[in-house]
């Protein structure tokens, strides 16, 4: 028996999420169905990160166990060979038995993309969120200074039976704009129910001038989801990566 790490990327487009539900197709089953189908064995991935319907990935984490025979690094290209296009594996590497993805220390990366233009562009309408109107980057970059550090987010979470506190730590946050689309990169330790899009969704309200950068550090003290803006849709986010810092990998 050994334990395979997965890097999965995948356009979120057309699933309900990564987990595994009764709703809808998911990005986990598809890839549970293809392992079982290549190993010959029932196969069910741990994931990393629980991914929204319409989220997408660059770089999550999977983990499954299995007697096959079959090489650790070269199953993700057997395995690629089974998926769909909007699904692809980027790395497959034999990891400790021990290592799991999600119940172990954590450095994710987010970015969420604005497309800011006055009419919208069907070639990037599935990966980033159109918005018409002026944004002022500058503003949005110095209210996000706001919110690097450990400080408690219950402002900016979706409420969650699932988490005792609501206490994390943003090692950086980077706004910058290329051409016409603003991009919004946040690393923490942990991210909340819907943390990394109501953040998004609130800087982008600074942007429009609906209220001052100063007024993140009001809205973090009040520890009230109502304080902050609204949650940015779903198809501007992107999990770029997943570091373990005690594993190495």
């Amino acid at each position: 028996m050994k334990r395979v790490k997965l890097i999965v990327a995948y356009d979120g487009t057309n699933y309900c999420g990564w987990q595994v539900q009764p709703n809808g197709i998911t990005v986990q089953e598809v890839l549970n169905k293809a392992l079982s189908e290549l190993l010959g064995e029932e196969i069910k991935t741990m994931g990393a990160s629980r991914t929204d319907a319409g989220v997408h990935a660059l770089g999550n984490v999977a983990v499954f166990d299995t007697n096959a025979r079959m090489p650790a690094d070269k199953i993700s290209f057997a395995l690629n060979t089974r998926l769909p296009q909007d699904i692809r594996i980027q790395k497959s590497e034999e990891v400790p038995a021990k290592f799991h993805p999600r119940f172990t220390s954590t450095i994710k990366t987010y970015e969420y993309r604005i497309l800011n233009r006055t009419f919208g562009d069907p070639t990037r309408r599935l990966n980033s969120f159109h918005w018409y109107g002026s944004l002022d980057e500058g503003a949005m970059e110095k209210a996000s200074s706001y919110l690097v550090g450990e400080h408690d987010f219950k402002s900016f979470a979706t409420a969650s039976p699932d988490v005792d506190h609501t206490v994390r730590t943003i090692y950086s946050i980077e706004v910058w704009k290329e051409d016409d689309m603003i991009h919004l990169r946040i690393t923490g330790n942990g991210f909340l129910y819907n943390m990394v899009r109501i953040i998004a969704g609130t800087l982008m309200e600074v942007g429009k001038g609906s209220y001052p950068p100063e007024q993140i550090k009001a809205i973090l003290e009040a520890k009230d989801r109502e304080a902050a803006g609204p949650t940015a849709r779903a198809l501007g986010l992107t999990l770029v990566g997943i570091q373990y810092p005690e594993w190495d990998i």
